[in-house]
């Protein structure tokens, strides 16, 4: 992929328009995902899409997520579009600031930004047989799609706990992903449930300028050291002049971080390194015993992700801070209550509580064959063919769907991976003369049993943990679990006898084809 496309006129805007607007596909969401989805559209000349977009800018989870501290916990020169290297990345690891700033600059780059649609929330997307089309309602007005791809992704809608008595709460609260920028806990008593990825970013960030922090932690997580650093100016002019030395260190970082598969999905005894490492982390940092012990993990580290940290346990130590392994038992207007008794003065809440996942909201939206929605397909568990696709919703690819996530490298190889897949399937369509194009179940089914077969033995379900990676069944439908690089292989062109095509001049309600 090259940046010399060559810029298209401005789409028209449909906010405001009350006539259905017609588009060859329509993709849902504009960060890593839907940006590259389009970058792909316009690589081989195609202009009528749109990316419907709900908030004001692209980014996505890195548009969202602004909370102190938030940042990346892959290396910069992994964490990015291969097509699109930045040799300018300030530190190692990029903060949330500079991701952002990358994405708008890549969407400017390759014309994609002219494309989105701000401020259209999907409601509605259903799928009409008769005219073989997808109807899409959004805030911004009606959209009528050959194709519909969902790049929602799967950290786009927050979760909040079902704490009696959140909704008397009278100080501040929010969810880290919905962070209220214009409220100062300069001097507070602040609250952080949750003790994820994103709380132990935010509590070394503002243990120091609050009066206290309590973290109510309900399961330790496994911490190793960030190794963080500045990218030196030298550097960065020498990623300029050699491009190839750049693409060479982001070959390294993904083969190194692919070795933890080994470990997470195939010999659990090749974790036993990473999880020295993290136990002599915690036992550097944190030399009160009682706080140690209640911050080590009973489970096999990489069971739940594992998480980069080299500040969280000090701030955690720090004498304005406190941990508090008791499970809350109610919220009160201005106050905690835990189940031991202990009532804990509070003028914020952060609720660091994680995102759908498992039960993503875009799913009950999207309504496929017969009026069925996608969430009540996926009632047992979350079924595709690559995980790109179902039987039902014909001419709908899903990104970051169903089994794409991974727990150890960077989701967005997998995102290019998911879209060369779909690139694959349209051109299929244009070079047959498809007007429909459906996976059949059998073939997800299939898909279905690799998935389960794989994730026999790995940590994610034999590691004594609960983890969001799990459904309310105990599947593993979020994680792919194996090497991604076979991923890669599986969905680099369309398994094309796992599909229904219908010929765009067959009648309408034709449903098989050669």
């Amino acid at each position: 992929m090259t940046s010399t496309i060559e810029k298209q006129p401005a789409a028209s805007p449909a906010a405001g328009a009350s006539a259905t607007r017609e588009v060859r596909v329509a993709v849902i969401g504009s960060g890593f995902a839907g940006l590259a989805m389009g970058i792909k559209l316009r690589e081989r000349g195609e202009t009528d899409f749109v990316l419907l977009e709900r908030a004001d800018d692209v980014g996505g989870t890195w548009r969202d997520n602004t909370y102190p501290g938030a940042a990346c916990d892959v290396q910069s020169h992994l964490y990015s579009y291969s097509f699109a290297p930045n040799p300018d990345w300030p530190r190692s690891y990029s903060e949330q600031p500079e991701i952002q700033a990358y994405l708008q600059a890549t969407a400017d780059r390759y014309g994609v930004r002219q494309h989105c649609v701000f401020g259209a929330e999907v409601t509605a997307a259903r799928w009409d047989d008769t005219a073989r089309r997808w109807l899409v309602t959004t805030t911004a007005g009606e959209f009528r799609a050959q194709v519909l791809v969902s790049a929602a992704g799967a950290l786009a809608d927050p979760t909040y706990p079902a704490i009696p008595g959140l909704e008397t709460f009278e100080g501040t609260k929010m969810h880290s992903a919905r962070w209220d920028s214009s409220h100062d806990i300069t001097g507070e008593k602040v609250a952080v449930i949750g003790t994820g990825a994103s709380a132990i970013q935010i509590v070394p960030a503002i243990q120091p300028q609050v009066e206290s922090v309590t973290v109510y932690q309900r399961t330790p997580a496994w911490v190793v050291p960030r190794t963080d650093h500045p990218v030196k100016p030298w550097a960065r002019r020498l990623y300029r002049v050699l491009p190839g030395l750049q693409r060479a260190i982001r070959g390294a970082l993904y083969t190194f971080r692919e070795f933890l598969v080994l470990g997470m999905a195939k010999k659990r005894m090749f974790l036993r390194p990473v999880g020295a490492l993290a136990k002599a982390h915690l036992e550097r940092q944190v030399r009160d015993p009682k706080l140690r012990e209640a911050l080590t993990p009973d489970y096999t580290i990489g069971c739940k992700r594992i998480l980069i940290s080299n500040d969280y346990f000090p701030a955690v130590a720090a004498p304005n801070a406190e941990l508090v392994t008791a499970g809350i038992a109610e919220i009160r207007p201005h106050s905690i209550v835990t189940v031991d008794g202990i009532e804990r003065p509070t003028d914020t809440l952060i609720m660091a509580t994680g995102f759908h996942v498992t039960d993503l909201p875009i799913a009950e939206k999207i309504c496929g064959r017969g009026g069925r929605s996608l969430a009540q397909v996926w009632e047992e568990g979350m079924v595709s063919n690559r995980s790109s696709t179902v039987a039902g919703f014909p001419n709908l690819f899903l990104l970051v769907g169903p089994n794409v996530g991974v727990g150890h490298t960077s989701m967005v190889y997998m995102i290019e991976s998911q879209v060369a897949y779909v690139d694959d399937a349209l051109r299929t369509m244009e070079a047959e003369g498809l007007a429909v194009l459906e996976t059949k179940p059998e073939a997800q089914e299939a898909w279905r049993a690799l998935i389960a077969e794989k994730s026999k033995g790995t940590v994610w379900l034999g590691g004594g943990c609960a983890s969001w990676y799990l459904d309310k069944h105990g599947h593993n439908t979020t994680l792919w679990p194996d090497f991604t690089f076979r991923f890669r292989k599986l969905t680099r062109s369309l398994d094309r006898e796992n599909y229904v095509g219908v010929p765009a001049a067959a009648p309408a309600g034709t449903e098989e084809a050669a």
